[in-house]
């Protein structure tokens, strides 16, 4: 199947599409404020240079698109046109996020990833029970987890490669 868009113009889109300050991360920022607890953004001295540390519970928040990221969810279609150079593309940050995640328990964060599809889409999680999986993986829980549509679930730690 052909692009619906000249090159000039799918160019221009995808150079529109933003890697720090996107909804859902705004999103997640608000309702981690709502709740009190202080964090920072974007920190550039950790791997993977994650979206929100909140140092008080040494506690990293990834917000993860679910195309960029392939989650499995209704969200996430493989694209049609230059399916193969996407996919290696989508495998290629999944392979990195892993990697980055891995990083960061080993200097002793716990890391939590938030997807799109809890934040948007017909599915989405309204904003308390989103703040209540916050609060309870900050305070309770202590490894990697995932927030998606359908709540909150415990990560396995990766096999060493």
């Amino acid at each position: 199947m052909a692009d619906v868009h000249s090159a000039a113009t799918r160019s221009k889109n995808m150079r529109a599409i933003r890697t720090q300050d996107t909804a859902i991360e705004l999103r997640v920022a608000a309702l981690l404020e709502q709740r009190g607890f202080t964090f920072h953004t974007q920190d550039k001295t950790l791997p993977g240079k994650p979206d929100f540390v909140v140092p008080e519970h040494q506690a990293i928040l990834l917000v993860h698109g679910c195309f960029w990221h392939h989650h499995h969810c209704y969200l996430f279609k493989t694209p049609a046109t230059r399916t193969q150079f996407w996919l290696d593309k989508i495998d290629g940050n999944v392979t990195r996020d892993a990697r980055d995640r891995q990083a960061l328990r080993e200097q002793g964060w716990k890391v939590l990833v938030v997807w799109e599809c809890a934040l948007r889409g017909k599915l989405k999680l309204d904003d308390q029970a989103i703040g209540d999986r916050l609060e309870e993986w900050l305070f309770t829980i202590d490894g990697a987890a995932e927030i998606d549509y359908q709540g909150i679930h415990l990560l396995k730690p990766a096999n060493p490669a």
